[in-house]
């Protein structure tokens, strides 16, 4: 039986098409994929995003233990609420996941892991826990008396519609930077999203969740599926678990050079093998050239040997067929290499691997 967030009543009610995602019961879209994902790029859009996982990690060995846990650095979150994006990785070198990591003090910090590797994610923390002997307690807040549900509200108009519903919120978030949370009583506010848009993802309590997406709505902000939350962060060059990465891929070969913090001696898990393998492939943008449409998995022909196509969609900000691929080193952005689409080969160029971010194309 498909799991259910506590806001999946809301979704049938708007009649959204609903899908399997990763055994969640969550909306795809509630009519139009692509007015859902204008409507965050000019405007302001919701998502439920409650299916994913906070875990709060608390005792006085929580630096220690994170610091040996992921590979960027948790020494650079000192100021209150400051966030930090990071793989967790196996003794490999691959990721396991990528979290988001929330300093809320010494003996004190909230991750949040995604919905289908959460149970995975949370046996491994604990694992690495005992052998290190350190003393944390790792609570997940998904489910529960104290759970947490999760709405993202995100579009150039987010903060002013999200003060207009909580305004109590907006003297703590109305100064806060990119990347940087703040707690207003039972609320979680934090200057963090999945589509390349301003705004706020807003952990809360789950029993008020109900009420505060409809007074969200009412406020005209538009409820979105999943469907517009990926093709926004594609164009946003922002990587999707189980797709650009996984188990068996490095961060150094996904896009992620710059989440591990490679400096000094801090020993983390993976580090080893990040440090014999060194980078083998590099992540780039594709634009296709020619009609069609770029998926994942597709093969990628170079002068350099043999790419693929991590995530592929068409770009409704762009109005082209966009990716991300890993491609073999010395492919340099402005060249053009060949898709194979069915049999045919399609002619693409390589990009930065970021399309469209704040409502405006980048490339």
């Amino acid at each position: 039986m498909l799991r259910k967030t506590v806001l999946n009543a809301a979704h049938r009610a708007l009649a959204a098409r609903m899908v399997d995602f990763g055994g969640w019961d969550m909306p795809v879209h509630y009519g139009s994929q692509i007015e859902e994902h204008h409507a965050v790029r000019k405007d302001c859009g919701m998502f439920d995003v409650s299916h994913m996982c906070p875990a709060d990690i608390a005792g006085p060995d929580c630096r220690a233990f994170l610091s040996r846990l992921v590979a960027n650095d948790v020494a650079k979150l000192q100021a209150s609420g400051k966030a930090l994006y990071s793989a967790m990785l196996n003794d490999a070198g691959g990721v396991i996941d990528d979290l988001i990591i929330y300093f809320l003090g010494e003996t004190r910090f909230r991750i949040v892991i995604n919905a289908g590797t959460a149970e995975k994610d949370l046996a491994w923390m604990r694992a690495k826990a005992v052998e290190w002997q350190l003393d944390v307690t790792i609570t997940p807040r998904r489910e529960g008396d104290d759970a947490l549900a999760i709405i993202a509200v995100q579009g150039p108009n987010a903060r002013a519609k999200v003060w207009r519903v909580l305004p109590q919120v907006r003297t703590a978030t109305e100064s806060l930077k990119p990347f940087f949370a703040a707690e207003v009583d039972r609320y979680f506010i934090a200057s963090t999203g999945y589509t390349g848009e301003d705004g706020f993802e807003i952990m809360l309590p789950a029993t008020e969740a109900q009420v505060i997406w409809q007074k969200l709505k009412d406020a005209g902000v538009a409820p979105c599926g999943l469907g517009a939350r990926d093709t926004l962060r594609l164009e946003a060059g922002m990587n999707l678990y189980g797709q650009d990465m996984d188990e068996t891929v490095s961060p150094l070969d996904a896009g992620l050079a710059w989440t591990v913090a490679m400096h000094g001696d801090r020993d983390f898990v993976g580090r080893s093998a990040l440090t014999a393998a060194g980078q083998q492939k590099q992540f780039l943008g594709l634009i296709l050239l020619t009609k069609g449409v770029l998926r994942g998995h597709q093969t990628v022909i170079t002068k350099q040997g043999i790419g693929e196509i991590t995530s592929g969609s068409f770009s409704p900000t762009l109005q082209q067929s966009i990716a991300l691929a890993r491609l073999p080193m010395g492919v340099a952005i402005g060249d053009e290499v060949d898709v194979d689409i069915r049999g045919k080969l399609l002619k693409a160029r390589a990009v930065k691997p970021v399309f469209a971010r704040n409502g405006k194309s980048l490339v």
